[in-house]
């Protein structure tokens, strides 16, 4: 097999694992640094071994694959992924509301998250890189977004669309974190609380209903905040007045992310129950920090599924064409 493109799924599998970024970054590199080699020197040892971004783990993968193997690493690493989750509700899901770019605190650039999202078979890809507040996440001042919002519709075409959006953060006053003109110009706005997770409920539901009603929101992120399992450890879900969060999404149009990620769970089985009944719409998201992360569609899938999610209810399975006149609902 093609040396590059074993370097590359290796990557795309460690992401998926949520194995850590430095691993799935180093073969990123190790692929890049060998593409830019000359065609006669990918296949010299030696200039292998001198190639700045090539190690020793990388150059076993490309020796490997170069004697015409599947390499070892990338062979363990397809038994240990499998081929992911199965759902009747995953075929149905055309796109992703929720990623982020090495803009703010995601992997790799946008063309590559691009180029994993038509991989996929997407039809549209919101990029919601974080806003200022969140620094720790290298968040998006206004004029970061600006720049980024001019880059976006180079990436469209051939039935893929690029929706410029941002994950902006609830603060704690209910406001939202970025400015108006910036919040209105994006395509997408995925509010979430990130900051003062344990709020007392009632400051924490007035926080989330102002969020709610703000005319720009289309979707609540990961609404609880809580971790269930991985590298950062656990944290326990918000509290909030439920009942009253989601009868406002319901009104407002608002959808209720079912975040993929296997550490959040986010809503928990309860908590998408309630929405359920509210009469909320839901946006399947991936939450994904780098490419081989939007594939973790499949898990939130197999979660609506089990909730018995009506498909129409979730916009990710909606054309662009729906999906769109959604986003531009009068608010």
């Amino acid at each position: 097999m093609d040396a590059v493109d074993a370097l590359r799924e290796i990557a795309t599998l460690l992401e998926r694992q949520r194995a850590s970024r430095y691993r799935s970054q180093a073969f990123r590199a190790a692929a890049d640094a060998v593409a830019a080699l000359p065609a006669a020197q990918r296949s010299d040892p030696a200039t292998l071994r001198r190639t700045k971004g090539v190690g020793q783990s990388s150059l076993a993968v490309v020796l490997e694959a170069q004697a015409g193997h599947v390499p070892g690493y990338l062979a363990d690493l397809r038994a240990q992924v499998g081929g992911g989750l199965e759902s009747s509700l995953r075929p149905l899901l055309r796109g992703d509301l929720h990623a982020h770019s090495d803009w703010s605190d995601g992997l790799t650039p946008i063309a590559s998250m691009v180029d994993a999202a038509r991989g996929l078979g997407h039809e549209y890809l919101a990029l919601t890189d974080h806003s200022p507040r969140l620094r720790v996440a290298h968040g998006l001042s206004a004029e970061r977004l600006a720049r980024q919002l001019d880059e976006i519709g180079a990436y469209s075409g051939d039935g893929f669309t690029l929706l410029g959006g941002i994950e902006v953060d609830i603060l704690d006053d209910g406001a939202l974190d970025q400015t108006p003109e910036m919040l209105a110009r994006v395509d997408v706005v995925v509010a979430s609380v990130h900051s003062k997770l344990r709020m007392p409920p009632a400051e924490m539901s007035a926080r989330m209903l102002q969020a709610v009603a703000h005319p720009q929101t289309d979707v609540l992120g990961h609404c609880t905040g809580r971790l269930v399992e991985g590298a950062r450890g656990t944290r326990p879900a918000s509290e909030f007045d439920a009942a009253a969060v989601f009868a406002a999404c319901a009104e407002r149009g608002v959808a209720v992310e079912i975040n993929s990620r296997p550490e959040r769970q986010d809503p928990p089985d309860d908590l998408i129950a309630r929405a359920l009944d509210a009469g909320c719409l839901f946006s399947i998201d991936s939450d994904a920090h780098a490419p081989g992360q939007l594939s973790l569609l499949d898990h939130g899938a197999v979660r609506a599924e089990r909730m018995g999610v009506p498909p129409e209810r979730i916009v990710t399975t909606w054309p662009l064409k729906r999906l769109r006149a959604w986003l531009e609902r009068p608010r």
